[in-house]
């Protein structure tokens, strides 16, 4: 079974991490929730607090296959400031392990330079961010084990493309037909 670590920081966008929680969790995939912040509460960009499945330092790296990192402001800047976890972004890199990103939080890798030359998008006027990224317009970029998306209102699809890459097409397409999604 595939297992998924999506992190949360104050300031994270719900719609963005909580459409992947719910869609992975029924396509049966393994996803915990993990605070940054030192404690299990964490508030999200509009005032909507939840509480993590676990913290940072109680998150299981060496089973997980994937990292999720939701957008949002200040979100997206709290997770890039947090250097635990950007040591272990960059494991997972090293590794050839997954790294997915929605709207802003594609900008990260990006600063990284670990899209160079590969398709990614983010978020409306953050392109600049995505250094030697191949810019696509596209609602979900997907290219080897990179995952990004764009915003809010592609939050299905990106959570559909997590679905399809960590266990495969049909089951994605099930799941869209079943929460009447296109």
């Amino acid at each position: 079974m595939s297992k998924v670590l999506l992190f949360l920081a104050d300031g994270h966008e719900e719609v963005e991490a909580y459409t992947v929680v719910d869609i992975a969790r029924r396509a049966g995939i393994e996803l915990a929730t993990v605070s940054i912040t030192g404690k299990k509460e964490v508030t999200g960009s509009h005032s909507i607090t939840t509480i993590a499945d676990c913290l940072l330092e109680e998150a299981d790296f060496n089973s997980a296959d994937m990292i999720v990192l939701p957008g949002g402001m200040p979100g997206t800047r709290n997770l890039e400031a947090c250097e635990t976890l950007m040591k272990k972004v960059d494991e997972f890199f090293k590794e050839g392990k997954y790294l997915a990103a929605i709207c802003a939080a594609p900008t990260i890798y990006g600063h990284k330079g670990y899209l160079g030359g590969k398709k990614a998008t983010c978020y409306p006027g953050m392109e600049g961010e995505l250094t030697g990224a191949k810019f696509s317009r596209a609602d979900v970029a997907k290219d080897g084990k990179f995952i990004t998306s764009r915003g809010v209102g592609t939050a299905i699809p990106f959570a559909l493309a997590i679905v399809e890459e960590l266990k495969d097409k049909d089951t994605a397409k099930k799941l869209a037909a079943s929460i009447v999604y296109k």
